[in-house]
């Protein structure tokens, strides 16, 4: 059996009987998580343009766009909550010979269920099968170190959950993956140099590109064939050839959403524990960066060449680099004692005092921290003092990591901060009642209308 008629088999058949209550619950805790994120990157100007151009899209096929009343074609939809969800780099994790944000799934699951009328059941079944085909893929083959973005796998995975809301057959949801898998390819140049507003859009794009041929497949439209495996297919020219184990359910496996991780703070996934060991270095010198004479970071592989590497690094331009930078969220973690969203404001990425700090910490690539990753993210920092003395702190599992796993209630404070500029406390309390119990919801109208803002 060719890959894309496996992975179209299991999205056509799985049942929501068939999830555990662990899946089934982890899968309430993104969709809160990726509701917030989408609130606290709202009031962005990347956000105010893509929004500008899809409220000139309406439909009567449609779905809403997140804090808004306007229902835009479900591919549109999908592009802007999908820009909202990731462009604070505050979304979930997973990491891997690819490291991925499964999340972004959810932008394609809300739009396709809610154009569908589907309900609540069928919206987190879409949201775990989406994450299992994301991250089972991701287990298989590195696309970075063959110059291709992440959210290229994402085109497969969305592309299977949207299919799947819509009530494709196997057959279609296997044309809509391989159409979407076929034209919708992205450089990983998106996240090289300095940084740009289309970050944040590669897998909105993505899910976009998915939830449009979920569309076409279902009123009949083919994609090409063997998308995987042909001479010219995705394994030739992407990924390289690989082989694809059992999927959540299979032989007794369990489902890869539970082994997926929440950000506790807002920066890129590799440097969460960087984060952590620069607020213990800072307690260690009573905040007094005056003491520090260099910092040091030793780290592993892919956060060096992902976010620890490159010049652009030490004094970002913008927010998608600095958000991106190693050095600099050590740099404004051993400042500040902490890392939000106003450290990616341009007034402090371009602040000359923290720069200075920046401009003095050193990033090694330690292969001997290679073997521990994925299972986790070493960094270790040291502070050589102006005295002679040198402190060093290492953290290899940050908080929201799966096996140190933000709990249920830092989940909803993390909710509630991010939404309370535009969400009362009652409505805030409303949203979360929605989304705990969202099997017994028919659709997603009365979700989309609780998110409403008003201005």
């Amino acid at each position: 059996m060719l890959l894309a008629e496996r992975l179209a088999n299991y999205s056509a058949q799985l049942t929501y009987e068939q999830l555990p209550s662990e899946a089934i619950h982890e899968a309430k805790r993104r969709i809160i998580d990726s509701i917030s994120c989408a609130f606290g990157a709202w009031n962005s100007e990347t956000a105010e343009i893509v929004r500008t151009v899809a409220h000139q899209v309406n439909s009567p096929y449609g779905a809403t766009i997140l804090g808004t009343a306007h229902k835009a074609s479900p591919d549109w939809a999908a592009f802007v909550n999908g820009l909202l969800i990731r462009y604070l780099d505050y979304n979930d994790t997973y990491l891997s010979k690819e490291p991925a944000h499964p999340s972004d799934n959810l932008a394609a699951v809300l739009a396709a269920a809610e154009a569908e009328g589907a309900p609540g059941t069928e919206v987190i079944l879409a949201t775990i099968l989406s994450y299992e085909i994301q991250c089972r893929l991701c287990d298989a083959a590195s696309l970075r170190a063959r110059g291709w973005d992440h959210v290229n796998y994402g085109l497969f995975s969305a592309a299977a959950a949207a299919g799947r809301l819509m009530g494709l057959s196997a057959e279609a949801i296997k044309h809509a993956m391989s159409a979407a898998g076929v034209s919708g390819l992205a450089m990983r140049q998106t996240r090289v140099g300095e940084l740009s507003m289309w970050k944040g859009c590669a897998f909105a794009n993505s899910s976009r590109h998915a939830t449009m041929t979920a569309w076409l497949a279902k009123h009949g439209l083919t994609g090409p064939s063997e998308i995987f495996e042909g001479k010219m297919g995705f394994m030739k020219q992407v990924s390289g050839e690989f082989t694809l184990g059992p999927l959540g359910g299979e032989s007794g496996r369990g489902f890869m959403i539970n082994e997926t991780y929440i950000k506790y703070f807002p920066v890129e996934y590799h440097a969460q524990s960087a984060v952590w060991a620069a607020m213990e270095l800072r307690e260690q010198v009573g905040g007094d960066m005056s003491q520090v004479d260099s910092v040091t970071i030793d780290t592993f592989e892919a956060s060096y060449s992902i976010i620890g590497s490159e010049p652009e690094k030490w004094k970002p331009q913008s927010r998608e680099t600095a958000d991106h930078s190693l050095p600099y969220i050590t740099g404004v973690a051993l400042m500040d004692g902490t890392v939000t969203l106003d450290s990616f404001d341009e007034a402090r990425y371009t602040d000359p005092t923290l720069l200075e700090l920046v401009s003095r910490i050193k990033v090694n690539h330690d292969t001997q921290l290679d073997p521990r990753y994925p299972d986790g993210i070493p960094n270790r920092i040291t502070l050589h003092l102006k005295d002679g003395r040198s402190l060093t702190v290492e953290n290899t599992h940050p908080r929201g990591h799966a096996k140190n796993p933000m709990s249920d209630d830092e989940v909803e404070e993390k909710f509630r901060r991010l939404t309370g500029w535009a969400l009362s406390p009652d409505r805030q309390q409303q949203v979360l009642d929605t989304v705990w119990h969202l099997e017994d919801q028919t659709n997603l109208s009365h979700l989309m209308a609780s998110l409403y803002v008003q201005r």
